[in-house]
């Protein structure tokens, strides 16, 4: 199995930048693929980013092009959500996501391993 442990999050002021990291142990030769999500109060968890283990295949929201980067360090078996330009819509749960598939998924029913989450708060 595969451990997943979000940090990096906090409460920052819209327009600004919050890297968050998602530390893997375990089986961390099965993370192919390794994914954020997010969850707001009262609405429904909702896919942010993803990667490939090799780190040249990535995918983003619509809502995030261009201001979030998701990258890996398989060495350091660690996963990154850069974000920038950060809205008060982007306040939210973030949970990082280990999938054992090979092909590109954005469905949460599609990753076995999630992180305990880390909370985001953008002010306005």
């Amino acid at each position: 199995q595969v451990q997943l442990v979000e940090s990096g999050g906090g409460l920052v002021q819209a327009g600004g930048s919050l890297r968050l990291s998602c530390a893997a142990s375990g089986r961390t030769f099965s993370a192919n693929l390794m994914s954020w999500f997010r969850q707001a109060p009262g609405k429904e968890r909702e896919f942010v980013s993803i990667i490939a283990r090799t780190g040249d295949n990535t995918n983003y929201a619509d809502s995030v092009k261009g201001r979030f980067t998701i990258s890996r360090d398989n060495a350091k078996n660690v996963v990154y959500l850069q974000m920038n330009s950060l809205k008060p819509e982007d306040t939210a749960v973030y949970y990082c996501a280990a999938g054992l598939g090979l092909f590109m998924t954005t469905r949460s029913n599609d990753y076995a391993y999630w992180g305990q989450g880390t909370q985001v708060t953008v002010s306005s």
